[in-house]
């Protein structure tokens, strides 16, 4: 597959690198099966420093007391960004991850650290499986089911 797309992710990777100069990806650490941590890779569709911009919206939270943070027209998206979430192009890379084995194809998505670190006994059992590039949450309502739906 990733020699199918590459002519679509060498496009995609030139639009995200073209609209602010910034890195084409964006990596960070995540937690997978049996809670082994591995690098996510996806391309970049928020501005350069939307990390440690997060703090300022936690207010902002649409899960709020949740573990997971989402938010509406986050102003941290980038307008091309928001055409690879709207069409999930952007998690396209992630087809490297599962190549190597870090993923699946379909599987629970790859939690954050610091997510994982609130986890109870019951949500760590997320992790006994192979994490996915798509899941049932996503397909069935992605930002609008909490965590809690998330992990049911």
């Amino acid at each position: 597959m990733l020699v199918v797309l590459a002519p679509l992710l060498f496009i995609v990777a030139l639009c995200v690198k073209l609209t602010d100069g910034g890195p084409v990806f964006f990596r960070q650490k995540r937690v997978g099966l049996n809670g082994r941590v591995f690098e996510f890779v996806k391309f970049r569709s928020m501005i350069v420093d939307a990390e440690s911009r997060k703090d300022e919206l936690l207010k902002l939270n649409k899960h709020r007391n949740s573990i997971t943070f989402k938010m509406c027209r986050d102003p941290r998206v980038t307008w091309v960004g928001r055409i690879l979430r709207k069409t999930s192009i952007d998690e396209l890379p992630q087809m490297w991850n599962v190549l190597v084995g870090s993923m699946a194809l379909v599987g629970p998505r790859p939690a954050v650290i610091a997510e994982v670190q609130k986890y109870t006994s019951r949500e760590r059992r997320r992790l006994a499986v192979t994490p996915g590039m798509t899941c049932f949450w996503q397909v069935s309502g992605r930002a609008d089911l909490d965590f809690q739906q998330q992990v049911e």
